[in-house]
């Protein structure tokens, strides 16, 4: 099948890459000249695992290609999937400039029956949206929803494995219907995900998916809190509710806060669309507040053991990713620890296996991006453990207490928790966790 993806950002790529494995003929189109260069000349804009092999050999084999000729892409293609940015507004709504100029776009350009496919976060009402631009097009185009679902760090996996497949559209769309199943039958082989529902329905899947994973972490976030106050221990919460079938262990690990492209644009956006049609979403509105507070509970941290005085002092950070296994830094705990420290008149040493690039377009010269991890450590006063990458689970402690001014490690994480660290002459503290 010939399919358009527009828009080579995240969901873009991995998606239009993931189908041309599958067998498809993918044209990744993008109005960032810049961007379909760099991707002609194999230069992955994002690090995902997986992804970029899969890349060089879907273009080796001709069934993947990149262009900034949007036109072409449009009228050569059966299938359009909208993959563009959908940024939140001031005030928390998601600006869907991008989708309608997509729409428009096609409607110049379409060359015969069309299925448009939304792919990009958008709220409940931008199926119908679009639809009313698409309705004067010189040929049918049927407009179905499909969010995604893909986790950062294991988005190839995802798409080849998924755990559901929403798709929305309409009863009586039985050609959009069947296109869509032919594209998921290579991945619904083992057993049927695909999952159908009316295009609100399936709009308003992806914002409540994530904001009740946002709010299961923002609980536990404040569980934690109350665990250092009474003298608790979040590990032993966790188990001890994780363990209830009805609940389950995922989701429920304290730390700094959440970050990435979904969860706090997606919790705001639920908030804002239930503003918009009179409903106080009063739960997803205490779980951004309850992230925005956790945020800064790093630094907050680092006050109280620096008796409120964090001037002239170096603190070193292990990871500036809002998660491991990608190079993303977006609404990342470390940004918000960092601007703080940054404040108070500390000096910041970081690493990051992958973010450095991005850590360095953010902070410019503002701090010391180091190339090894050991590095960042070299005289600080403290260590913060921000993103879990697993070359920062099991480092050499010994050569930690000889390379630090002092021996303050702080654990965002709760990775070390259990390794005795008090006793090796350490200054340690978890989020929520008694420690050792």
């Amino acid at each position: 099948m010939k399919i358009c993806m527009m828009g080579t950002g995240y969901v873009g790529l991995v998606s239009g890459a993931c189908f041309a494995e599958t067998g498809n003929e993918v044209v990744c189109a993008d109005v960032d000249e810049d961007k379909i260069r760099r991707l002609r000349a194999g230069d992955i804009v994002i690090f995902e695992p997986g992804l970029g092999p899969m890349v060089e050999r879907n273009v080796a084999s001709g069934r993947l290609s990149f262009s900034s000729d949007v036109p072409a892409a449009i009228a050569g293609a059966e299938v359009v999937f909208v993959a563009v940015g959908t940024p939140p507004r001031s005030d928390g709504a998601a600006d869907l400039s991008a989708v309608d100029r997509v729409a428009e776009t096609v409607v110049k350009y379409v060359a015969g029956p069309l299925v448009l496919v939304l792919k990009s976060t958008v709220p409940v009402g931008t199926n119908a949206r679009v639809r009313r631009i698409v309705k004067d097009a010189p040929y049918p185009v049927q407009v179905v929803s499909n969010p995604e679902f893909l986790k950062e760090g294991d988005a190839v996996s995802d798409f080849l494995r998924p755990d559901r497949i929403v798709v929305g559209c309409d009863a009586d769309d039985h050609h959009a219907r069947e296109i869509m199943r032919r594209l998921y039958h290579p991945v619904c082989l083992a057993s049927d995900r695909m999952v159908w529902m009316d295009p609100p329905s399936a709009e308003l899947s992806k914002y409540v998916a994530n904001t009740l994973l946002a709010m299961r972490i923002s609980f536990m976030n404040e569980v934690a809190w109350l665990c250092e106050k009474v003298g608790a221990d979040i590990h032993h919460v966790r188990h001890g509710v994780g363990s209830d079938a009805r609940i389950g262990p995922r989701f429920l690990y304290a730390g700094p806060g959440y970050g990435g492209s979904c969860f706090p644009k997606d919790v705001v956006a639920l908030v804002s669309a239930g503003r918009e049609h009179g409903v106080e979403m009063e739960l997803a509105g205490a779980t951004d507040r309850v992230n925005q507070r956790q945020k800064g509970a790093l630094a907050r941290k680092l006050k109280q053991i620096f008796e409120g005085d964090l001037r002239g002092k170096c603190i070193g950070v292990w990871g500036i990713a809002f998660k491991p296994r990608t190079d993303d830094i977006r609404e990342a705990p470390a940004l918000a620890l960092i601007e703080a420290l940054l404040s108070e008149g500390a000096m910041v040493r970081a690493h990051d296996p992958q973010a450095a690039a991005a850590a360095r377009e953010r902070f410019g010269g503002r701090i010391a991006l180091c190339e090894d991890a050991y590095e960042a450590a070299r005289d600080a006063d403290a260590l913060v453990l921000v993103t879990e990458w697993r070359q920062y689970q099991n480092p050499d402690f010994p050569r930690l207490r000889q390379l630090m001014r002092r021996p303050v490690l702080l654990d965002g994480r709760n990775i070390w928790s259990g390794y005795g660290l008090r006793a090796q002459g350490f200054h340690y503290e978890g989020i929520g966790v008694k420690g050792s």
